[in-house]
């Protein structure tokens, strides 16, 4: 009997190629490709997506790419490790040009007049670059001039850089803080939690012919979780890995030993994101960002909720992985975004149904005031600028909550003293368990 067989499968599950009919749409995977459908719409659209290796970016792009509608014209790059002249060859050999042998000047005008040939045919391009943490400098700004060019009316290419973590910390350069500014959305995909990856394992069980949820044991999945910290390509290495071990015995489903000796024979240690290290760096950081904005959620003149964030990105929407959560049919699941940073904060309409308004005038992007109000469905969002009104009554109450500045500064310190010899010590469960209840 054969391994798809003994399982009652009608494909291999866990493969490693990406296959955008596994996609298993998370909380976090969802959101990422709306930001990546949201440069369809928008004119200037530019969005950068980062992930761990093996978190399913490829697939998402895949994925994204095989819904594109008939007036879409993209290129993917995937070979990164180019010199700007050889990057503009790679695209426009992508878009189906011969552009060997020309000097740079040339590339540029081919590629300037293939944009505005498409956008009088009412087409829209798309650049996707995917490995994109592997772009040179010269090559990042090489992108950030061709994002800038235009017709009269606008932008004429849309772009998406997809990569690893280490292209947020490219970006994150000085050198770059002109391409960063023409970045409409940034988003990065963690790992998993232990549900999703539950329901990981299923769906694409599901999608391989399975017809139950009772393939692998119940005990498995604390393990399944240990070893793979919730990355999809991790996941589908040690469940594929664990199937083989149960098939090899011949049982009828996987249990907590199949799991063991697929560890075993990959040679794995329990994976970093699991150890509680990860955990307690994201808690001392997160205790160390100081809110800079404060958003007032109403709704009939009653207030629903009063929330306060640092410097960053805020998403409002009926989708329940908005950091602005509103549930209402009169708001789109992503339907505005709240940027904040040194100049202040700005709000941007994700091309939601009903619109963004500030006071009574209908927005697209708008640079907010303290104590405007944005009105988006029949709700409304109150804006406290923190950084003008620390001063105020309101401020101080925030740090009399916590105690005085000085004892809050000292809570820190010790958070990091005592964090610091628990990593000397060595992590235990418990001391994960009491780090992120704090």
């Amino acid at each position: 009997m054969s391994y798809l067989a003994h399982f009652k499968l009608n494909e291999q599950p866990f493969r490693l190629t990406p296959d955008p009919s596994f996609v298993y749409w998370s909380k976090q995977h969802a959101r990422a490709k709306a930001y990546m459908e949201s440069t369809i719409w928008l004119a200037d659209g530019f969005v950068v997506i980062t992930g761990e290796i093996g978190s399913g970016k490829t697939t998402l792009l895949q994925s994204f790419l095989s819904e594109v509608d008939d007036d879409v014209v993209y290129a993917v790059v995937s070979q990164t490790q180019l010199s700007s002249t050889q990057f503009l060859q790679a695209v426009l050999t992508e878009f189906g040009f011969k552009p060997f042998n020309k000097q740079k000047v040339e590339l540029l005008d081919m590629l300037n007049m293939f944009l505005i040939e498409q956008y009088s045919n009412g087409k829209k391009v798309v650049l996707i670059v995917d490995e994109a943490q592997n772009l040179s400098t010269k090559v990042l700004e090489e992108i950030r001039l061709l994002s800038g060019i235009e017709t009269h009316k606008e932008k004429v290419l849309r772009i998406i850089l997809a990569g690893q973590p280490e292209l947020k910390n490219s970006l994150d350069s000085p050198k770059l803080k002109q391409l960063v500014q023409r970045v409409r959305l940034r988003f990065h995909i963690g790992p998993l939690d232990r549900e999703e990856m539950r329901e990981y394992i299923e769906h694409r069980l599901a999608v391989a012919g399975r017809d139950d949820n009772e393939l692998f044991a119940e005990d498995t999945y604390d393990d399944l979780y240990r070893y793979t910290g919730g990355i999809p390509r991790l996941i589908n290495t040690l469940c594929d890995s664990a199937l083989l071990c149960a098939f090899a015995d011949e049982k009828p489903i996987v249990d907590a030993d199949d799991v063991r000796e697929a560890v075993n024979e990959l040679g794995w240690s329990e994976h970093p994101t699991t150890t509680g290290l990860y955990r307690q760096v994201a808690y001392i950081e997160q205790k160390h960002a100081d809110p800079v904005a404060q958003f007032e959620v109403r709704a009939d003149g009653e207030s629903l909720g009063m929330h306060q964030f640092p410097e960053g990105r805020v998403v409002a929407g009926r989708a329940p992985d908005n950091e602005l959560y509103i549930k209402s049919k009169f708001v789109s699941r992503h339907h505005a975004q709240f940027v904040s940073d040194e100049k202040g904060c700005t709000v941007q309409d994700l091309n939601s149904t009903n619109g963004v308004f500030v006071g009574n005038r209908q927005v697209k992007s708008c640079l907010l005031e303290d104590g405007d109000v944005i009105s988006i469905g029949i709700h409304e969002i109150v804006y406290t600028d923190l950084r003008k009104n620390k001063g105020t009554d309101a401020s101080t109450a925030m740090v009399e909550d916590f105690g005085r500045e000085e004892d809050l500064i000292e809570e820190r310190a010790s958070d990091e003293d005592a964090f610091e010899d628990q990593v000397d010590k060595g992590l235990d469960e418990d001391g994960d368990a009491s780090a992120v209840s704090k």
